[in-house]
């Protein structure tokens, strides 16, 4: 199929990936989906279909559930491309990865790039030491190998995952030190004001409740409305440092899990020239698209948390609603009554999503950090040269490559990015949309040289 034109190609096998692949075979098209995972799933569904059933209690329903969408996935007919990285995608089409057979071409009339969100950075005092992890990177780990902290963990921000995560890690005997939660009672106020959004998706908002409830009952040590945070250790993490009701607080622990929320991953639609905006309530970069997700007159979509964060139900629907509308140009037309019954359920997915953006908004000081605290990790770059160099006259993160190589590592900017232009923004005191972000360039990957050597279409 390699050699010929797809009418799709789909680029993750997240619930955005995978719904859109069932979709369009039904429609008829030919799908192929390129998967950086050696199987389907993407992160919120990693190794759903040969998860052992002692792992599926512990990560519970929601994760248990993405077995349904695997099954409609397997049962399509859609080509499933494993262990493939995509390094470049051109407007017309033309997809460029590596996987272990060297440097492949796939082209498509459609492309829906549905790769997913990524943990934002949390960068504070402490946070490159060994012992210190995202959150949402231990959750993987337990995913994929039911791997499990051996000893005490503290996990620390804000955000439903920090809960959920320690529900789980509860499920599975983990002992929790505490739950360092940044989140303030007046957020809590200021909130309310989405009420409406809240009560619509009632059903989530209790879920979440009960996620808090459960921590509690547990006798989980939590410590809400913290401020400060610095993890604690010279050469490895020992444990966090914060300030909680007027106090300083210590907890030790030699596993510290930080998680302030995630951000689409917005790496292939930059490469590709395409206009963004920066989104002043999710604090991040979102890809300008129509209501189905389509980049300018390109015939590129983007789904899911790639778009924007709504969550894994609603990347799903939108993932269906973007093959909908490809449909669409091409003259046919959907079952009667599909595409609004799929609007409808979208409504009810992301009625939510304003409360928690505003519940759960990062702390300024937990992503513009004082001068001492590393920003650009692969070059060891801090905040304080950042904001130097802003005085010299650097006006956004790409000029920061020149003055000292921010954002020009391995991870090509995707640790630092926001973060940068967060700081140059508040040194010159402008709106983040107006720094800019990275230029990103193919390939937005590493890849080797010799994958060259065994090139093929």
């Amino acid at each position: 199929m390699a050699n010929d034109v797809n009418d799709l190609v789909v680029i993750g096998s997240g619930p955005a990936g995978m719904a859109a692949a069932v979709e369009a075979r039904a429609l008829g098209m030919t799908v192929s989906v390129l998967d950086e995972q050696p199987a389907i799933g993407g992160q919120i569904y990693r190794r759903v279909e040969d998860a052992p059933e002692a792992l599926q209690m512990i990560l519970g329903k929601d994760y248990g559930a993405g077995r349904v969408l695997a099954e409609e996935f397997r049962l399509s007919g859609a080509a499933h491309i494993p262990g493939a990285t995509v390094w470049n995608l051109t407007e017309d089409g033309v997809i460029d990865y590596v996987d272990a057979g060297g440097t492949r071409t796939i082209s498509a009339t459609n492309v829906l790039i549905a790769t997913g969100a990524m943990e934002r950075p949390f960068p504070i005092p402490g946070w490159t030491l060994p012992g210190v992890m995202g959150a949402g990177a231990a959750q993987i780990m337990l995913k994929s190998a039911g791997a499990q902290p051996a000893g005490p963990v503290v996990l620390a921000g804000c955000g439903p995952l920090l809960y959920l995560l320690a529900w789980q890690y509860l499920r599975a005997g983990v002992k929790l030190a505490g739950l360092v939660d940044t989140t303030r009672f007046s957020t809590y106020v200021t909130a309310l004001g989405k009420v409406h959004g809240a009560v619509t998706g009632r059903k989530d908002l209790v879920k979440g409740l009960g996620l808090i409830s459960r921590v509690r009952l547990a006798r989980v040590p939590i410590y809400s409305g913290a401020r400060g945070l610095e993890i604690l250790g010279e050469d490895h993490a020992e444990g966090i440092r914060f300030r909680h009701k007027g106090k300083s607080r210590e907890i030790p622990a030699g596993l510290v899990l930080l998680h302030q929320g995630i951000v689409p991953n917005t790496q292939l639609s930059w490469a590709l020239r395409a206009e963004h905006r920066w989104d002043a309530a999710q604090l991040c970069w979102t890809p300008v698209t129509d209501d189905a997700g389509r980049l300018g007159e390109t015939q590129i979509h983007v789904a899911g948390d790639s778009r924007r964060i709504v969550g894994a139900l609603a990347s799903a629907i939108q993932g269906r609603l973007s093959v909908l509308a490809m449909h669409e140009r091409k003259g046919g037309t959907a079952q009667p009554g599909h595409k609004a019954e799929l609007q409808r359920q979208l409504a009810r997915y992301t009625a939510l999503r304003p409360f928690l953006d505003v519940l759960y908004r990062p702390l300024d000081e937990h992503r513009i950090p004082a001068d001492h605290v590393t920003v650009c990790r692969c070059e060891e770059v801090t905040a304080g040269e950042v904001r130097s160099y802003v005085d010299l006259g650097c006006l956004g993160p790409n000029q920061t490559k020149s003055f000292g190589r921010c954002g020009m590592g391995p991870c090509q900017g995707r640790l630092c990015g926001l973060t940068v232009t967060e700081v140059i923004a508040a040194a010159r005191k402008v709106a983040p949309g107006e720094v800019g972000y990275y230029r990103i360039r193919p390939p937005i990957k590493p890849i080797h040289l010799g994958s060259f050597a065994q090139s093929t279409s």
